[in-house]
């Protein structure tokens, strides 16, 4: 089953070859990596070659449910969203997003795509958790998380260095029943 969701700005798509390209491009080519300055600047990453980029890209989780979407605005792909086990017996996945390019930054889009996964995620699995962990010098993710209805549940005080200087990491998350209150889903 092809996966689309259609937002009023962004569609969240399985990945085409073009995108996964689009991507790769954005993730370990692009000379300024601005994205890299706000999504995980604390953990190192070396390049992978294109080959084994695109193989990370065919994982499931939950059965036939894909691990990552695209985000496509104005018919290319930007960013992508995701998600991972943090543990199988609670029904706890770990959800992400990143958009690279930044010409889709500070427009909504990120909440935009987010809010679509977080629904398809909750709509279409059991789950009755999703959580995110970011840093706290990621301003714009924390509000994004908030805005769609997650709290803050762990502050763990120093414990990412960006640029030698220390931040928090910060977890969040929110239950099942808390979105379908706000999204009345």
């Amino acid at each position: 089953m092809e996966v689309h969701l259609y937002g009023k700005n962004v569609l969240l798509q399985e990945a085409e070859e073009s995108d996964i390209e689009t991507l790769y491009y954005w993730r370990f080519e692009d000379k300024e990596q601005e994205a890299k300055k706000w999504n995980g600047p604390y953990i190192p990453e070396e390049k992978i070659t294109k080959e084994a980029y695109f193989k990370s890209w065919d994982h499931q989780i939950l059965g036939n449910i894909p691990s990552f979407l695209t985000i496509i605005c104005d018919g290319k792909a930007v960013g992508y969203v995701g998600a991972y086990w943090v543990d199988k017996n609670t029904s706890w996945l770990e959800t992400g997003i990143v958009i690279y390019n930044p010409d889709y930054w500070n427009g909504g889009y990120g909440f935009e795509a987010y809010k679509l996964w977080i629904n398809y995620l909750f709509k279409s699995t059991k789950l009755h958790r999703l959580g995110m962990s970011t840093w706290s010098g990621n301003g714009r993710m924390i509000r994004v998380a908030e805005k769609l209805g997650m709290k803050e549940e762990a502050r763990i005080r120093k414990a990412r260095i960006v640029n030698g200087r220390y931040f928090d990491a910060v977890k969040m998350g929110i239950l099942k029943e808390e979105w379908e209150s706000v999204y009345h889903n």
